[in-house]
C-alpha cells in the first residue's frame, strides 16, 4: 500500500488546508456575479461549464505551480501538465455547475494530489456553504465550518435495514436497467449533491452513495477523505474507484457486500 511520509502529508494538508480559505476569497471577491454559459456537448446532451468553471481553474494551477512547479497538474478544462515527477493534481474547478448555473449551493472545488497516480489528499471546498472537507493522513479527515475543524468518521454501524442512501443515475442508466435494481430505487430517500452527498457521508450523514459516470476529476479528491474517514469506495464491480466510472461507498464491509450483489446485474 502507497503512503506518503509523516512530513508529506503535513506539507501537501497544510497547502489544501490555506488553498480552500483561498478559493472561497477568490470566489467572493472575483467571480460571484453573472457569467457565461456554454454546452460542451453542443447538441449530443448537456454539460454546461462557464467563465467562473475556467477562472477557478486557471487559479488553483497557479497556487499549485508556484508551491511545487515540477508537479503534473491535470484539470477537466484545460490544464494539463506532464513532468517526470510522481506527484500529480486533479483539478475538478467546479464540481456540480448544473447546481452553480441555477444557484445551488451545493457545488464545490475538488482537488486531489496523487502520487504514482493513486489518490492521496482531497479537498471538497464549498465556497457558497463556506466549509470544505480534506484529509491530513490516510486515517484522519476533517470538516472545517464557521472556523471550527473536527474530525470525522463514517457511521459503521450502519445497516441495509436502516440505511440512509442517496443515489443518481445521471441519465446513464436506461430505466430499464433501473428496473432490474428495484432494492436500490424503493431506498433513495436522499437526494444527491454530487461531491457534498460523499462528503456527508464522510461525515456519517449518509450510509451508502451511488453514483453513474464520474470522471477522475469528479471523484480522485473524494477517495482519500472518504479512506481516511473510514469508509469503502468502490467501483460496482469492485474494482479500484480511481478508475473512475460508477462509484459506490458504503459505511462498512457488510453494507458494501450487500448493495454490490443487488447492483450486480447492472454493473457490467
Amino acid at each position: 500500500m502507497i503512503k506518503l511520509k509523516s512530513s508529506e502529508y503535513k506539507n501537501y494538508s497544510k497547502f489544501l488546508n490555506n488553498l480552500a480559505n483561498r478559493l472561497t476569497k477568490f470566489y467572493f471577491s472575483r467571480l460571484n456575479k453573472p457569467f457565461k454559459i456554454s454546452n460542451k456537448l453542443k447538441g449530443r446532451g448537456y454539460d454546461p461549464v462557464t467563465d467562473a468553471d475556467k477562472s477557478f481553474e486557471k487559479f488553483i494551477s497557479k497556487e499549485i505551480k508556484k508551491k511545487f512547479p515540477n508537479h503534473q497538474i491535470i484539470g477537466e478544462e484545460f490544464d494539463y501538465k506532464k513532468t517526470k515527477s510522481n506527484f500529480s493534481w486533479v483539478i475538478d474547478p467546479i464540481d456540480g455547475t448544473r447546481s452553480f448555473v441555477i444557484g445551488n449551493p451545493t457545488w464545490s472545488n475538488l482537488i486531489s494530489l496523487n502520487y504514482k497516480g493513486v489518490p492521496m489528499l482531497g479537498l471538497a471546498n464549498f465556497p457558497v456553504l463556506k466549509k470544505y472537507y480534506f484529509n491530513t493522513t490516510d486515517k484522519g479527515a476533517f470538516v472545517c465550518e464557521n472556523g471550527k475543524k473536527r474530525k470525522i468518521k463514517v457511521n459503521r454501524k450502519a445497516t441495509f435495514s436502516n440505511m440512509r442512501l442517496s443515489a443518481a443515475f445521471h441519465g446513464i442508466l436506461s430505466l430499464d436497467k433501473q428496473k432490474k435494481i428495484p432494492q436500490i430505487l424503493k431506498r433513495m430517500q436522499f437526494p444527491c449533491s454530487d461531491a457534498l452527498s460523499y462528503s456527508h457521508f464522510a461525515e456519517g450523514k449518509l450510509d451508502i452513495v451511488i453514483q453513474c459516470g464520474n470522471k477522475i476529476w469528479d471523484i480522485h479528491a473524494l477517495i482519500p477523505i472518504i479512506n481516511a474517514a473510514g469508509g469503502i469506495v468502490t467501483t460496482w464491480n469492485n474494482s479500484d474507484p480511481k478508475k473512475a466510472g460508477n462509484i459506490i461507498c458504503s459505511a462498512n464491509k457488510s453494507l458494501h457486500n450487500k448493495v454490490l450483489k443487488i447492483l450486480k446485474p447492472v454493473s457490467k
